[in-house]
This record gives C-alpha cells, sequence and structure tokens, in this order.
C-alpha cells in the first residue's frame, strides 16, 4: 500500500484488514454453499435453480479476490488457511443437508441476507476512514441484493407450482 494511502485510512487499518478477512471467509463459504448446493439440488426447477447457483458461485468467489486484493493494498494478509473461514465468517455456512430445491433457496436467501446485513456494517465503518474499501462494499453488496432478489423470486415461483 503507497505511504499516502496509509495515510488516510490511518489507524483504522487493522480493524479494516480484520472485516475484510472476515467478508473474505464468508464468500468462500458462500462459493461453496452455491457450489455444491448446483451439484446435489433436486427437485422442480432443479436444472434452471442449479444453473443460478453454478452463476451466484462464480460471482461470490470473484468477491474474495476482490476482498484479497484489498487486503494486500492495506498491507494486510488475507486468511492463509480453509480452517480459519469457520473461526473468521460472520454469516457461517448452512450444508445441504437436505438436498431439495426448496429447502437450498431459502438457506442461500437466508445466506445473502447475512451478507448484505454485514456488507451494510463494514461500509459504515469504512465511510469516513476508506473510501475505497467502503465503496467495494457497496459494490459487493449491491450484487448480495441481486442474490437475494433472484433466489426470492424462484421460491415465488416454486410456490405457485
Amino acid at each position: 500500500m503507497g505511504t499516502k494511502a496509509r495515510e488516510i485510512v490511518g489507524k483504522d487499518v487493522k480493524k479494516i484488514v480484520a472485516l475484510l478477512n472476515q467478508a473474505l471467509a464468508d464468500e468462500w463459504l458462500a462459493y461453496y454453499q452455491y457450489w455444491i448446493g448446483a451439484k446435489i439440488g433436486h427437485g422442480p426447477m432443479r436444472q434452471i435453480v442449479t444453473d443460478e447457483f453454478e452463476v451466484h458461485a462464480t460471482e461470490e468467489l470473484k468477491h474474495a479476490g476482490m476482498l484479497v486484493e484489498r487486503i494486500i493494498q492495506l498491507g494486510g494478509v488475507p486468511v492463509l488457511e480453509p480452517k480459519e473461514w469457520y473461526e473468521r465468517t460472520h454469516c457461517g455456512y448452512a450444508a445441504p443437508n437436505n438436498p431439495s430445491i426448496a429447502v437450498l433457496l431459502k438457506q442461500n436467501v437466508k445466506s445473502e441476507q447475512c451478507a448484505i446485513g454485514f456488507y451494510q456494517k463494514l461500509a459504515d465503518a469504512c465511510r469516513d476512514a476508506d473510501e475505497i474499501t467502503y465503496y467495494l462494499a457497496l459494490a459487493i453488496m449491491k450484487d448480495e441484493v441481486s442474490h437475494e432478489e433472484d433466489l426470492e423470486a424462484y421460491l415465488k415461483d416454486l410456490a405457485q407450482k
């Protein structure tokens, strides 16, 4: 991270890096939750929903890359061990023990709602301290809102069948 950028972020760097690593853990777990759900899901609308899960998985992986880049820019170290994902996660991981499409959709809606809340928290923490991370949080939150809307629309479609 450049000298001027460090000066702007100041004393909040460690706090922001910790929040970014928490978000990174969540994104990796969200990626896997979508990816595995796309593989095992079954029931009505299976192909349409699992295709959407694969798209969302790709977007969660993209978010993870964005977060790692920002962590490194801030002079931090991204989470290096997958076992730390569980230690640092804010939203957790909903194992798809029931592969029903309806159940998977509900689990993922809940996870997206948690993510939206967390990115709002990150944006609030960075608003005055780190504008780059603030806008990063808003960009990712926009995607998470879109994911929530997509999944809720599929749940409504399923309810009408």
